[in-house]
C-alpha cells in the first residue's frame, strides 16, 4: 500500500503524523510526505525523522499565503479585534468558549491550502497513493484524494473538534476544486482520534489511536538519563510561540519564583533564544536549549507550557501534571481539557509561588494524570491501526 501524507506547515501540525508514518513503514508500506514549512528547518526536520518528503511550497510563498489568509479572515470575521495586539488570545478564548471546534478559523488556512493544491495534486497523480492521510487544517490533501478516488484519513493533533472543518475548507477552495475537475470532498473519509475516552466529550465515529509523541531526536545529556533527587519541572513554549515571537514572556516569572521552590526547573525553549532575557537565573534553573520533550518529561514531576497540542499530549503520555499558560489558537481548548479532567492547572495570570507549590504538592492532578496515561496507553497503537487502514484502502 502507498500512503501519501499532507500536513499544514508548522511543526505542531507536522510532528504528530510521524509515529503513524513510522508504523506504516515498519509494516512494509510505502509512505511519502507532501508538505511545506513556515521556517527552513521544518521540512528538514521531517526528513531527519526518516521520512521521504516533497516540499510543495517555498517558505516565502508559505509565509505569504498564510499571512494573506489571516488578514482576509480578520477583515471578514475579526470585527472588533483586527489591529489589536492581543487578537490571537481573544480568538483562542472564543474557540474554547464555542465548544472547541476550529471551523470558524479554518478559512485562515484556505489560501495556504490553495497555494499548496496544484503541487499536492501533481505529486498524488505521479505517485498514485492508495490512501491519503492529512491534518485537519490542510485542504489540498482531501482535494487530491477526491481527484484520485482514494480514501482520505484525517489525522488530529489535540483536543479540538475537527468534524466541521473539511466542508469549510472545501468552500474556500472552490476555485481549486473546479480547476482540477473535482465536485466535492472524497467519498470515503474517516477521522482518527487521539483523545482518551474520559476527555473526549461527545461520542464520534472517529477511529481511536494512541498518541505516540514525536518531538525530534537528539543526543541525550547525562543528566537527562536519570530522575533527580528532588522534583524536576520542565518549562517549554513549544515550537511556535518562541519561533514567531522570539521572546519568553509567558515565563517571565521564572527568575522571581523558581528560587523559592525546592525543585529543578529545566528551561527547554530551543537553542535560538537567549534565556538571559529572563534576567539572572537562579541556580536551580537549568537552561537546556533544545531537548526532545518525550525524553525530558518522563524524568519530570510536572511540566509548565503554553498549551500547544504537542506539549499537552506529551505531558499526558508521560502521566505528569501540567500547568498550562495558553496564548492563542487551540491552546485554550487544550487547557480546558486538562483542567476539566483534573490532570493539571491553567492560568492566564502571572504565575506565583502558590500556584507552583500547588502543582507540585496537590496529589489529585498527579493521580488524574496517571489515570489518563494508562488510558492513552490502552488505546490502539499506530501499529495496530495500520491493518485497519490497509483494509480501508483495499476495499476502495
Amino acid at each position: 500500500m502507498r500512503v501519501l501524507f499532507t500536513t499544514s506547515p508548522g511543526l505542531g501540525h507536522m510532528f504528530p503524523v510521524v509515529s503513524l508514518a513510522w508504523a506504516l513503514r515498519a509494516a512494509g508500506h510505502e509512505i511519502l510526505l507532501a508538505t511545506a514549512g513556515r521556517a527552513e528547518s521544518h521540512v528538514r526536520a521531517m526528513a531527519e525523522a526518516g521520512l521521504p518528503v516533497v516540499e510543495v511550497l517555498s517558505v516565502e510563498r508559505t509565509t505569504r499565503a498564510f499571512a494573506f489568509g489571516i488578514s482576509a479572515w480578520l477583515k471578514q470575521e475579526g470585527k472588533g479585534i483586527a489591529g489589536r495586539p492581543d487578537w490571537p488570545r481573544r480568538v483562542g478564548r472564543e474557540l474554547a468558549r464555542g465548544g472547541g471546534g476550529l471551523e470558524t478559523v479554518a478559512p485562515m488556512y484556505g489560501p495556504l491550502s490553495m497555494a499548496m493544491s496544484d503541487e499536492v495534486v501533481a505529486v498524488a497523480e505521479q505517485w498514485r497513493p492508495d490512501l491519503l492521510v492529512h491534518t485537519p487544517m490542510e485542504g489540498a490533501g482531501p482535494l487530491a484524494a477526491a481527484r484520485l478516488g482514494v480514501p482520505a484519513v484525517e489525522h488530529p493533533f489535540g483536543f479540538s473538534r475537527n468534524d466541521k472543518i473539511a466542508p469549510v475548507l472545501r468552500e474556500s477552495m472552490d476555485r481549486a476544486y473546479r480547476a482540477h475537475g473535482v465536485a466535492g470532498l472524497p467519498e470515503r473519509r474517516i477521522a482518527l482520534s487521539v483523545t482518551p475516552a474520559s476527555m473526549a466529550g461527545e461520542a464520534t465515529t472517529a477511529w481511536p489511536m494512541r498518541y505516540v509523541p514525536f518531538n525530534g531526536g537528539g543526543v541525550l545529556a547525562d543528566w537527562l538519563r536519570v530522575r533527580p533527587d528532588r522534583p524536576r519541572v520542565a518549562l517549554t513554549l513549544g515550537s511556535e510561540v518562541v519561533q514567531w515571537h522570539s521572546e519568553l514572556g509567558p515565563l517571565s516569572w521564572v527568575t522571581e519564583v523558581a528560587a523559592n521552590v525546592d525543585a529543578e526547573f529545566v528551561l527547554a525553549v530551543g537553542g535560538d533564544i537567549d534565556p538571559a532575557q529572563l534576567g539572572e537565573l537562579p541556580e536551580n534553573v537549568r537552561p537546556a536549549g533544545y531537548v526532545p520533550l518525550n525524553q525530558l518529561l518522563p524524568t519530570c514531576t510536572a511540566v509548565i507550557h503554553h498549551g500547544g497540542s504537542g506539549s499537552t499530549m506529551a505531558a499526558l503520555d508521560a502521566g505528569i501534571p501540567q500547568l498550562v499558560l495558553p496564548q492563542s489558537a487551540d491552546q485554550f481548548i487544550n487547557a480546558n481539557a486538562v483542567v476539566g479532567r483534573g490532570c493539571g492547572l491553567a492560568t492566564e495570570d502571572k504565575v506565583d509561588l502558590e500556584l507552583i507549590v500547588r502543582l507540585l504538592t496537590d496529589p489529585r492532578p498527579a493521580e488524574a494524570a496517571a489515570q489518563v496515561r494508562a488510558e492513552l496507553h490502552g488505546m490502539p497503537s499506530p501499529a495496530e491501526v495500520v491493518p485497519r487502514l490497509a483494509e480501508l484502502a483495499r476495499r476502495a
